[in-house]
């Protein structure tokens, strides 16, 4: 761990001043589920925690853990055993729009509620929560799309009754939220209830972080299962790498992430008012009073988007992004603004080659195209402000065939095997977006931005729409110059040759470096390259978008 000291010109949007913070870098998976493991083992009162998936299946890495049992199961068990006393939220998803999610939701929690029964008398109490954002989606647009409701509605159905009649039961036991809208005779197969107008969730909790004993706090973008696991060497079959960064933080924070998790779903249910923050960054919105022509939620508080505009108002040298989604045009127009005003600032921006889906499924509904559409429009506003003072990367792996995998396949956690991709067909935009320049990709999920050596964010929110104003998300503000340097240069270095040249490091050569390393990568067979880093294919992103008048952008 760092230790730091605090700038005291660094405030935070809402004008407190911040306190020093001690902080642990995780990159992947491979770093970071031992440590949370640990932090588990050594929990002695309580657990509060929120993620978007948290799957108990998954495997233990740490021997510590490894020494209770063979999945996070048994580690649930092992905890409550020790009379640790666990609350946790575990997101929820609309029925309907994401079906493979709302079962993966409700089968996460029969897994705890059997680890609250195995863990037998006298031991920690367990609270579970699937939490739905409380946001509904107006009258008006549910109408205007119910063709597309119904079409996903019978396109779930049929799902179902592919599958044997005892397959159907335990996956519609897992699958309440159907319930109102299938009909189900006593013989034949199940239909879909085609009256009325289902309400649809638009927002959810994206968030992904966990307090220990009110003292050692995990945050930042990575959820648990297995899909997740990955290492830095990132040596596997693409569709089974997972680029991620998570904290492990201790200091003040911890008391601000402990209020958050334990009020944010009545903040978002209308019944509490945020509590005041310094250095945790949020994003909350909640449900309209009254609104039958609007798609989403009320926006509460944008935190992580105010905090991006204003430290990259104040950089001067370098911002670096890393980021599943750059999808949000208001802040690719105010980036691009700082760009035209301030000819010393560069701009490195790095992204997965492809949506999961697109990449490792070869389908694009109309979400992924919007979104791509969306993303093209976004950097070509950073290039008109930047220039050459722009570089967007995708990482590849530098072998031309990764080994092969033993892990789950990725269409992606979304629903390969479920009825999402049911009513999608692969298109040819969509082909070869597993490979970037002939080598299999790297899937990029993490959140991070980095301004000049004076601040840095990591959180859940990707830097699109959703995440900066609709769906629930946490982040860290970090303000101490060693630290932010220190995250800089381990975030970077991930992404270069194993003795990187200085200028790779540098803020004021950077980009560069970045630029000339890439375009020789680029040249060069898999097999040759230094790293992982490519150009980003931004052609093929405009190939395969395509705009959707009258959706809000934070749709997707």
């Amino acid at each position: 761990m760092v230790q730091g000291e605090t700038d005291p010109a660094m405030q935070h949007p809402t004008g407190l001043s911040s306190r020093p913070t001690r902080v642990e870098v995780l990159v992947t998976a491979a770093e970071a589920y031992p440590v949370l493991e640990r932090a588990f083992l050594g929990a002695r009162r309580e657990i509060w925690a929120s993620f978007r998936i948290f799957d108990l299946s998954t495997r233990l890495r740490s021997p510590e853990a490894q020494a209770v049992g063979e999945t996070w199961f048994d580690l649930i068990v092992h905890t409550l055993r020790r009379g640790v006393d666990i609350r946790m939220v575990l997101t929820d998803f609309d029925p309907i729009a994401r079906p493979s999610l709302h079962r993966g939701t409700w089968k996460a929690v029969r897994q705890f509620m059997g680890a609250a029964e195995a863990a037998g008398p006298g031991a920690g109490r367990l609270r579970i929560t699937a939490a739905m954002h409380s946001a509904v989606t107006g009258v008006l647009p549910r109408t205007v799309f119910w063709p597309q409701i119904a079409a996903r509605l019978r396109a779930i159905v049929t799902w179902l009754n592919g599958s044997e009649s005892h397959a159907r039961s335990a996956l519609l036991r897992d699958m309440p939220g159907l319930r109102d809208w299938l009909v189900s005779p006593k013989t034949g197969p199940l239909r879909a209830r085609l009256w009325g107008v289902p309400v649809l969730y638009p927002a959810t909790h994206h968030q992904k972080l966990a307090v220990f004993d009110r003292r050692l706090l995990s945050i930042g973008g990575l959820d648990l299962d297995e899909r997740r696991w990955d290492t830095p060497e990132h040596n596997r079959p693409g569709a089974e790498t997972w680029h991620d960064v998570q904290l492990m933080v201790e200091g003040p924070i911890v008391a601000e992430a402990q209020a958050h998790l334990e009020t944010f779903l009545d903040v978002v249910a209308g019944r509490a008012d945020p509590p005041p923050q310094r250095k945790l960054l949020r994003t909350v919105s909640r449900r309209r009073s009254a609104s039958w022509v609007r798609f989403g939620p009320e926006e509460l508080l944008h935190e992580i988007y105010d905090a991006h505009l204003m430290l990259a108002a104040r950089a001067e040298r370098l911002i670096y992004l890393e980021t599943q989604y750059f999808r949000d045009t208001r802040l690719a127009r105010a980036l691009a603004q700082l760009g035209r005003e301030r000819p010393s600032l560069s701009l490195i921006l790095i992204l997965p080659a492809a949506p999961e889906e697109v990449a490792f499924g070869g389908f694009a509904g109309l979400d992924a195209r919007f979104g791509e559409y969306l993303q093209a429009r976004s950097l070509r506003l950073l290039e008109d402000g930047f220039g050459s003072r722009l570089f967007v990367g995708g990482a590849a792996q530098p072998r031309r065939k990764a080994r092969r995998g033993d892990g789950p396949q990725a269409a992606g956690p979304e629903g390969s095997r479920g009825p999402e991709t049911a009513d999608e067909h692969c298109v040819p935009e969509a082909r070869g977006r597993d490979r970037l320049k002939g080598a299999p990709i790297v899937y990029i999920h993490s959140k991070v931005s980095v301004f000049d050596d004076k601040a840095a964010i990591v959180s859940s929110a990707n830097l699109n729409g959703r995440s900066m104003r609709w769906d629930t998300e946490a982040g860290l503000l970090l303000d101490d110059p060693a630290q932010v340097v220190a995250l800089r240069e381990r975030i970077m270095r991930h992404w270069l040759p194993r003795d990187p040249e200085p200028a790779l490091l540098d803020p004021a050569r950077a980009i560069g470096a970045w630029r000339n390393l890439a375009l020789s990568n680029a040249r060069q067979p898999p097999d040759r390259r230094r790293g992982f880093l490519l150009p980003y294919d931004l052609d093929a992103a405009e190939r395969l978008g395509r705009s959707i008048p009258g959706v809000p952008e934070e749709m997707v």
